[in-house]
């Protein structure tokens, strides 16, 4: 009898943490250099989209000293889709507000996840190609540690 019992036990945490693996969720984020976003410096990334009929939402990520300057950071942001359209988009993204950083924070480090779409959009199958830019008047950028893109399907 106890043998019968170890193989169920051992197949139900194979399961278990298979499934735990199977998250729908892309998140990149490059390092800057001595904390310093130059605005010729171009963030990209690929993710590959398989689930056409799902809803995802896109994010902003960054990562960010206290000491940053600003409440917001102005983005070109350019999403190329698959057959290679193209969509470039103007951002300007709140950071903070009159009561502090939105992010959550861990000593001087804030991170943020900031949603780029307003609703959920449904995204085709196949490669996506994003690319970040600072637009901002002061370059470089001072007290960005790192910043990138999040996909995540809504379930």
């Amino acid at each position: 009898m106890r043998f019968i019992k170890f193989p169920i036990i051992f197949l139900v945490i194979v399961f278990l943490l298979q499934s735990c693996n199977t998250i729908d969720v892309y998140e990149k984020t490059i390092a800057l250099p001595q904390q310093l976003w130059k605005n010729n410096i171009l963030l990209s990334f690929t993710c590959s989209v398989k689930d056409s009929n799902a809803y995802y939402n896109i994010y902003f990520v960054i990562r960010h000293t206290e000491s940053y300057h600003f409440n917001n950071i102005w983005l070109n942001l350019t999403s190329v889709f698959p057959k290679d359209t193209a969509n470039k988009q103007r951002l300007n993204i709140q950071l903070a507000n009159g009561n502090g950083w939105l992010g959550t924070s861990m000593d001087d480090i804030i991170e943020q996840r900031l949603l780029i779409n307003k609703q959920p959009v449904r995204l085709q199958a196949g490669n996506y190609r994003f690319s970040l830019q600072q637009i901002m008047r002061e370059d470089p950028l001072e007290h960005v540690v790192d910043a990138g893109i999040r996909v995540e399907k809504i379930i």
